[in-house]
């Protein structure tokens, strides 16, 4: 196992997509990762498969937060910049409170990626209540969602509550940040929700400005309007971008875990208007307000698939599904829908993997993160 310092370089450009830069503060740019369906640079599928490959299992920490004993650990992102927070550090989010009450969590966690590490509070807070979502920004915003809340709130680099956002947000189920890779380019967080069944973004308008605007971009995907640990719905948000000169090309990913699908939306920063794409029953089909600007494919529907929630972009733009509800096998999809490998990662009954992070630079330096719901801890799959 590698030290921290000497891990942070290859953590920090292995997991950009996992976060986006937003508020008003200029912007480094980075080099993105491989496009997907709909993005006009296509790039051929790389089918080896990484899942394969991560044997060995290492143990980070507790999530347990060490104040008031929060547990239940969800959500799992990557800090990219060293401000307040350190880079290379992960934030990971606690659903239920010290008594172990679903949906009572109110914090959010920051751990270093080396074994034996402690959790230290980043934030707690009302507004985080039942915590599932934890994207942070190359600023190191942290943008906490609250599935019972029904709020998604901005924290500084502190920790320190900057805004909450409600309506129409109602049970924010995941959360992600989606930004092109250049400094003032268009920077996005886009919001799962649980009740509605809905994606709303939140863009700065105009851009890297604090000015906020949040539209319901999409809609009609199945939830099943569960509470607690048995929600189900759109989540495992992810985001990946090429650029072409100035032009992004850009997808965004979304598992739903009652139609058990994986949905790709083409172009997603060209997302402006209210319900623009609008998911048919089932799952499969899609109707686009304007098609050939951005529209959704299906990236792979069925078995073996069953009740996913959370899901990772790997360095090479292939995907890892977490069938979280459904047995926690990890599913490796190439994004034309390709299955490369399955790995069971616990056979209870337990529903325990809710949140993923990949991390690395090619295949052979990939690592995947995941939290232990059973345990309440953060664990690592190496190669």
């Amino acid at each position: 196992m590698q030290t921290f310092n000497s891990r942070v370089l290859m953590l920090t450009a292995g997991a950009l997509l996992a976060t986006s830069a937003c508020g008003g503060n200029t912007v480094p740019s980075y080099t993105s990762q491989v496009s997907a369906p709909g993005a006009s640079s296509i790039v051929p599928n790389d089918s080896t498969s990484i899942l394969k490959k991560l044997t060995k299992v290492v143990e980070i920490g507790s999530t347990v937060d060490r104040k008031n004993g929060d547990m239940g650990p969800r959500a799992i992102s990557l800090v990219r910049s060293t401000f307040g927070l350190k880079k290379g550090q992960l934030l990971v989010c606690n659903f239920d409170d010290s008594a172990g009450t679903a949906g009572k969590g109110t914090t959010i966690e920051v751990l270093n990626p080396d074994p034996h590490s402690k959790p230290v509070t980043f934030t707690q807070s009302t507004k985080l209540e039942g915590c599932d979502g934890d994207a942070v920004t190359a600023t190191n915003q942290v943008y906490g969602a609250g599935l019972v809340s029904g709020l998604v709130s901005r924290f500084n680099q502190a920790g320190e509550l900057q805004k909450s956002h409600g309506s129409p947000i109602e049970a924010p189920f995941a959360d992600t940040d989606a930004f092109c890779g250049e400094a003032y380019a268009p920077e996005d967080i886009y919001i799962s929700d649980a009740k509605t069944g809905s994606i709303v973004k939140l863009a700065f308008v105009p851009v890297s400005s604090g000015n906020v605007r949040l539209t319901q971009v999409i809609t009609g995907f199945a939830a099943n309007k569960g509470s607690g640990w048995s929600t189900l719905g759109p989540s495992g948000i992810q985001y990946n971008a090429t650029r072409t000169g100035s032009l992004c090309n850009d997808t965004l990913y979304i598992v739903d875990g009652v139609d058990n699908t994986v949905v790709a939306v083409s172009n997603a920063s060209n997302l402006l208007e209210k319900n623009e794409i609008v998911v048919q029953p089932g799952g499969k089909k899609f109707k686009c307000a304007h098609p050939t600007r951005t529209c959704a494919t299906l990236v792979y529907s069925g078995s073996p698939l069953n009740a996913p929630v959370a899901s990772a972009l790997l360095p090479n733009g292939n995907l890892i599904v977490a069938n979280t509800q459904g047995g926690n096998t990890l599913v490796e999809l190439t994004p034309a829908g390709k299955v490369l490998a399955t790995k069971t990662i616990d056979t209870s009954t337990t529903a325990d993997v809710f949140g993923l992070l990949a991390t690395g630079t090619s295949d052979s330096d990939t690592a995947l993160f995941y939290t232990d719901t059973k345990t309440n801890t953060l664990q690592e799959l190496e190669q």
